[in-house]
Order: C-alpha cells, then structure tokens, then sequence
C-alpha cells in the first residue's frame, strides 16, 4: 500500500538575501538552517521528525517489506559477516573478523594454535557508539596501536595495547584522526600524525594542520617530537611509514584531496629518528605516487607520472629522484594497475622470485604474475573465483611463496584467499564466518551506456534470473534503484551488498553506475569527472537511467536513485536536473549548497575536487550544478528521502536541511519530501544493528514510491 501524498510541511526559517558574489546574484533563503544550535532550527526539525514519523506510521508496508520481515532478512544476509586478510607480525597473525549479529568488526589474533579476540568495540563501550577507526600490530607482533572515537564524530584517540597481557601500555593520544602508525623495530617508539593543539590555531582551522610526530612508547605526547610537515599546506593529509629493517623512513603529503602526493624519504641511520634528513622521492608532480623500500633494499614507486592508469618503477633508495627512476611494470591501457606483492625465498632468501599485481579492468579485478626484474608477464596468472573485487595483495613481511587477498562479488561475501607460488594454485585461506540462508537467485551482468558527450560508461545491473530471458534481457519493466557515487577516484566495484540482495529477491532491479570522477578507468576518468567537468558525472548517471528505460528495465515511474556523501550531491543533482526521470531519491549526508561547502565540516580539503567557490571562474562551474540553487518553484519534483547524521564532521547536515526545505516550498506535486534524522552516528561507520535500522527505512521508502511494495506509485 502507497503512503497517502503529503501536502503541507512544516514552515522554515526564510529570508530574501540575495548575495551579490563575483558579479553572480546568488538567493540563500534557508541560509538560518544553517545554524544547527538555533531555535528555530530545532524547532524545524523536530516537525521534520514527526512528519517523517506520520509517514512512516502511514506506510503499512507488508510481505518481504515489513519492518519485521526485512529487519530480519538483511540481519540473514549479513550473516555472513566478515573477515579480512592476515596481517603477520613473526608467528601472530592479525585479522578483523565480524561473526553473524556482532555490532561491530573485532580484532583477532592467533598465536602458534590460540585464538582470541583482542579488541572489541563492544567490550569498550557495550552502548555500541565507539568505533575502531584503525589499528597496527608492532613489527615484532607484541603491541598494536589502535584508534576509536565516539558518536560517529570520527575524531580518532589513539591507545597502545599490550598483545599478550591485553593491558594498555599507552595512551591516550587525541587529534589523532587519520593518523597512520609507523613502528619502529622494537616497538620502543613509532611516528605519527597529529594535529595541532587548537588553543594556536584559527578558529576555523581546528581540523587541518596535521604534523608527523615521533611518539616514545610510556611518555607524554606532550613529549613528542615534531619531525614533518611544518611550512606546508595547512590542509595536508599525510602517509608515513618505516621500512621492516628501520631504516628507512617514507612520508607523502597531499594538499586536501587532491590527486597528487608528494613523497620524501629518509636515512634514520645517517639522521637519526628526532631530526631525520629528507630527500625528495617526488614532490611538485601533477600525480599521485606512494613508494616504500621493500625487502630487497630496492624503492619501489606505484605512480600515475605519464601513465594515468598507474605504473612501477624501481630505484636505488640513494638515488631516490625522478630522474633515476626505471619502469618495473608498464601501465596497462584499459586496466587500472591497484597493488603488487613480491615473493621470495623467506628469511635471509630476500631476492623476488615472483611479481603479482592486481589490476582492475571496467572495474573488475584480475591477477597477473610477472618477472621481478623485468616485469615481463609471465603466462601463470592467479586464479580468481569469478568476476568481481579483490582487496590488497598481502605477504608475510619474512617473506616467503605465499600471498593473501580478499574477494567478493555481488552474490558472494568477502572470503580471504591465499596464492601458494609453490603450487601455482589458489585456495580458500578463510571463508566468512557465518553462513547467509537461501541466496536468492540473481544475474549480475555488466552493460555499457553512451553518455551525452558520447563517452562509453559501464554499469552492474543485478536482477532475479527468472526476471530474464535467455540473453539476460528483462522479462517486464520492475521497480529499480539506481546508485552511483562518480568522485575522488573512488571505483564502485563488484561488492556483496544486503540491500542489493533484498531488494532484487523482492522483485526490484538493483544497478551500480560507475560514472566519471570514479577511478574505475583511471586517473583520467577522474579529472573528467571534478572541477569544470563534474556536470559529466551527472550526464553519465543520466544516460544510465534513460538506457534502463529504453531497455526495459524500468519507466520512470519505477527508477529511483540513491547516493550518499559525494553521492548525495549526485542524486542531489539528479532530482534536480532530470526531475522527469524519477519516482523516488534517497539522498544521505549530502553535499548540496556548493557555493557554501567549504565553509562547514571537511569542506575546504574538497576544493581540488569541485572547485573552490571563493574563486570567481570556479564559483560559475559550482553554480551550475548545485542542486539547492536549482530548485524551481512549480516543478514536480520526485519523492525524496534526506538522511542525515547529526554526529557527522565530514559533511554537515545543513545541505539536507538547506535543500529540503527549498524543495518543500517549491514542488508541485503530491510527491514526499522528508527528512529522517539520527543522533550519536557520523558519516562513516556505526553498529550493525544501526545500518540495518537506517537501511529498512531507506528501502521502504523506495519500495512505496515505485511500486515495489505492491501499491501504486
């Protein structure tokens, strides 16, 4: 039964100012949403939360889409739970592992035949609210470094915890968010990162000026030494690591997001670990590069410098420059090049036997062997179970023939498989820890679109198989959400995905577009998807809808889109550009108000991606498109679901705020547009339990406006 239309909605704080910016007359009216801790604000909001609420009161969902039912068969799904590849430290090994219903992943290790689990969030904070954001085990194995934070704020604290007596040694350590940890041999001390102290810093600033800092294991941080990253840009990321004999220090630097890093490296022999001398690996390059010194004492540098699809090349550490650099393994002209692994005779055997490396070709994933010091391919390659994503590539840092990967598709979970060079052959090293009941039988196939430009774009498209003739062509058009991302270089690869399951055992059609900005074909696809070109990103999505409907899949009363984070501005655009071509979106944690972006949350780091809105050329390209200055007032626009987080310190709430009260005001037709607001969770992970809850609700929603929940769209 279709929720009856919603047609008066609770009244927002308005205003007319109208901004003249570079000479562009720009409306904010909701510009009060703004401001989360206002009056007026909370008292909108809470009627959003009750009018959500009589929405969902008046859904009567029944069959797979009842609350209980589908509570219970994502619960089923994700079952399987999951597991992760080792990380060996000499005889422990290390591993994430969640098991059926747990609330969050735990870290477990293995001694000779002894398991147990050594972190768990839950026995941490049994409310469910901590995360564990990242840990590292020592070189040796005997203490791992660990980061949680709390409410879904993501501002990470950083412990040291003994492995085999369970006790903190360390610890705690704030302003540690994105912190890498680099052990030292020994584990006496490690180099990290760490803002600084907000008390000498700007206001606005409190979240950038991050440092690389050395940390002796039993000292105050307030100790700690300061050895990189003073005189850079304030908005730097950065990577650090130490080579498995402690020799060699690495640091990168990226300003922001953007697509290129810069790489030192250093001597900690020649210089010492407080004051330790930096020589340039590459620094001023319009590319994106990491490097590391691996067991044969050579550097070893994965770059996209003159090869946008990623390449290897080799040098002396000593000699560490562009200028000596020699191409180990060339870039592949349809095929992404991901990671690489050595293998060795183990111990004191550190000459490569063997190169591997994983590539991603249209977004799926293959395994090549070659020869270490040639990289000439080898006709051996490493046998995967099907067509879909593999994960890193990892060894035991003693070396030896043996190499660990994870793999999933969208039927299968994510199972840890192990490479054996000695055979040739590829085993099933460690199965999901669950089992999922009564998979539901489904095609996933891949299907090749023409965008406006003329751009071929691919797209997963997942559907029952007696949905499909013999050609995999559809039977009937059906209820089908459509999910892209399209920015950051992040590649939407073949996943194992609950609600992709659910929804298309229940009859729906689920596609995954992988659209420009995307890294599924390389850094170019990327650039032509940010900055002025990101009205590519919207087309290709469009011409992935239009395609489905002249297909056969789906009509557009049918199709609805879903996308969070950099997504949700995709969707955003969507609802927005191509109102005619859907029946429901489900927008989550958002970017919106692109003139405004970068004055709230993680904004200024994005300014590479979309453009910087204080610039008057790039303020045009951001006006272009940003959905909440495209409402117009007597538009039908379609059904829409905002989620948002009111812990989330990447993207702030107030887009979904901004822009659904715009649309409120200005649709013309029956269609929803609602608002669903969480407490205590953030953008990034929270508890099973939780995503499951938010989950139901989303396909709900979806299910009731296209059909799917057996009344009328």
């Amino acid at each position: 039964m279709t929720a009856p239309a919603l047609r008066t909605y609770p009244t927002a704080p308005r205003t007319d100012l109208v901004e003249d910016l570079h000479g562009h007359r720009v409306a904010d009216p909701y510009r009060g949403l703004e401001d989360a801790g206002s009056d007026e604000t909370e008292a909108w909001s809470s009627a959003q939360d009750a009018l959500y609420a009589q929405y969902r009161e008046s859904l009567g969902t029944a069959g797979p889409f009842a609350t209980d039912v589908l509570t219970a068969r994502l619960g089923d799904l994700l079952g399987a739970g999951f597991v992760s590849p080792p990380a060996w430290r000499g005889r422990r090994r290390f591993f994430s592992r969640r098991v059926g219903d747990q609330e969050h992943a735990v870290v477990v290790v293995v001694d000779g035949d002894s398991e147990r689990v050594l972190l768990d969030p839950i026995v941490i904070d049994p409310a469910g609210t901590t995360t564990l954001d990242a840990w590292q085990p020592s070189k040796e194995g005997h203490l791992v470094a660990y980061q949680v934070s709390s409410g879904g704020t993501e501002e990470s604290v950083l412990h040291v915890l003994d492995v085999a007596t369970g006790e903190l040694v360390d610890g705690p350590i704030d302003r540690a968010r994105y912190s890498p940890v680099a052990w030292l041999p020994g584990g006496e001390a490690f180099y990290y990162v760490r803002r600084l102290p907000p008390e000498v810093l700007p206001q606005d600033e409190a979240q950038y000026h991050r440092r690389i800092w050395l940390h002796r294991l039993g000292t105050p941080a307030t100790d700690d030494v300061e050895v990189f990253g003073a005189g850079l840009d304030h908005t730097n990321y950065y990577g650090v690591s130490v080579s498995r004999d402690g020799r060699w220090l690495i640091v990168s630097a990226s300003a922001g997001t953007a697509p290129r890093t810069d790489v030192w490296i250093a001597d900690l022999t020649a210089s010492g670990l407080e004051e330790p001398s930096f020589v340039e690996v590459a620094v001023g390059l319009d590319a994106e590069t990491g490097a590391w010194v691996a067991r044969d004492g050579r550097l070893y540098v994965h770059t996209n410098l003159d090869a946008p699809r990623g390449r290897i090349a080799v040098t002396d550490p000593t000699a560490p420059g562009v200028e000596h650099w020699s191409t180990l393994l060339a870039e592949d002209p349809t095929a992404v090049l991901e990671d690489i692994a050595f293998i060795d005779g183990g111990g004191a055997d550190t000459t490569p036997t063997l190169l591997l490396a994983s590539w991603r070709r249209h977004a799926v994933s293959e395994v090549t062997a070659h020869d270490p010091r040639t990289g000439e391919r080898r006709p051996d390659a490493v046998a995967l179970p099907g067509l879909g994503s593999i994960s890193g590539l990892a060894t035991h840092p003693d070396g030896g023939p043996e190499v660990w990967f994870s793999y999933a598709d969208h039927t299968t979970p994510t199972s840890v498989h192990r490479f054996d060079a000695r055979t040739g052959s590829t085993t099933l090293w460690a199965a999901p820890p669950g089992l999922v009941a009564d998979l539901p039988d489904v095609r996933a196939q891949q299907i090749e679109v023409t965008s406006l430009d003329g751009t071929t774009v691919r797209a997963f498209v997942v559907a029952r198989t007696d949905a499909l003739d013999a050609a995999g062509r559809p039977l009937a058009t059906a209820p089908t959400i459509l999910y892209g991302y399209g920015g950051f270089q992040i590649s939407l690869d073949p996943a194992f995905s609950a609600t992709t399951l659910a929804w298309v055992e229940a009859g729906g059609v689920y596609v995954v577009a992988n659209l420009r900005g995307g890294g599924e074909e390389g850094e170019q696809w990327h650039r032509a998807g940010m900055r002025a070109n990101k009205q590519n990103v919207f087309d290709d999505f469009h011409a992935v809808g239009d395609h489905l409907v002249a297909q056969g899949w789906t009509t557009p009363a049918q199709l609805a889109c879903w996308g969070g984070s950099n997504g949700g501005l995709l969707v955003g655009a969507a609802l927005t550009q191509r109102p005619d071509l859907f029946a429901a979106v489900v927008c989550s944690a958002p970017l919106l108000d692109m003139v405004r972006y970068q004055r709230f949350g993680l904004g200024v780091t994005w300014t590479e991606e979309y453009g910087d809105a204080d610039d008057p050329t790039e303020l045009g390209w951001l006006l272009g498109y940003s959905p909440y200055h495209r409402v117009v007032a007597g538009t039908e626009y379609p059904a829409t679901l905002f989620t948002v987080f009111e812990g989330d310190t990447r993207v702030d709430p107030l887009h979904a705020r901004k822009l659904a009260a715009a649309l409120q005001a200005a649709t013309a037709g029956p269609q929803p547009v609602l608002v669903r607001r969480e407490r205590g969770v953030g953008h990034g992970g929270r508890a099973l339990s939780r995503s499951i809850a938010l989950t139901v609700e989303q396909l709900q929603f979806v299910a009731d406006r296209t059909g799917l929940a057996g009344g009328d769209a």
